[in-house]
């Protein structure tokens, strides 16, 4: 049986939520928590939409806050699958914000997390591949292998000298 190959478009999720006062910290900002749970439930339905199985959040890369998102204003989340493995996903979530009172947008956040499809029994289980169309999908999609093998570095599941396509971009 042939494996079969989704586009990137089939499972990109875009979410949207207005920051309430219950949302934020002593500085009438977003909580970074708060936020950081919106990535992740973004990420969730754009792997579940992906590969239609129950699905658990396997890491997160550095998550950086380059500007403050303010009481009031709207985020805007968009993930898109970047790359999969064999059990495993890539999903790459893009933050925006805009000014409920200027409507100015403004880059908030990114970051990449990593989900892995589970079966029935709670067993990692394989999902479909992934085939990107765009140029900046393309670029994703190339980069994703190298971020995966220093992800396993980094938790000790892969010895640098393994480490090929990372060894590529110092040769």
């Amino acid at each position: 049986m042939k494996d079969k190959i989704k586009t990137i478009n089939d499972s990109v999720v875009t979410m949207s939520e207005m920051v309430m006062p219950n949302d934020t910290n002593n500085l009438n900002t977003l909580f970074g928590g708060k936020l950081m749970n919106w990535m992740d439930v973004a990420a969730a339905i754009c792997a579940h939409k992906h590969c239609n199985k129950t699905v658990v959040t396997a890491s997160v890369d550095n998550i950086s806050f380059k500007a403050p998102i303010q009481k009031g204003d709207i985020v805007t989340l968009t993930a898109k699958i970047t790359r999969c493995f064999n059990s495993s996903m890539e999903i790459f979530i893009d933050v925006k914000a805009e000014n409920h009172k200027t409507n100015q947008k403004i880059e908030s956040n990114t970051a990449f997390f990593t989900f892995v499809a589970l079966d029935s029994k709670g067993k990692p289980s394989k999902v479909p591949l992934i085939k990107a169309e765009t140029s900046e999908d393309k670029k994703l999609y190339d980069g994703a292998l190298r971020r995966r093998q220093l992800r396993l570095i980094l938790a000790g599941k892969m010895m640098p000298k393994d480490a090929d396509e990372l060894k590529s971009i110092f040769d």
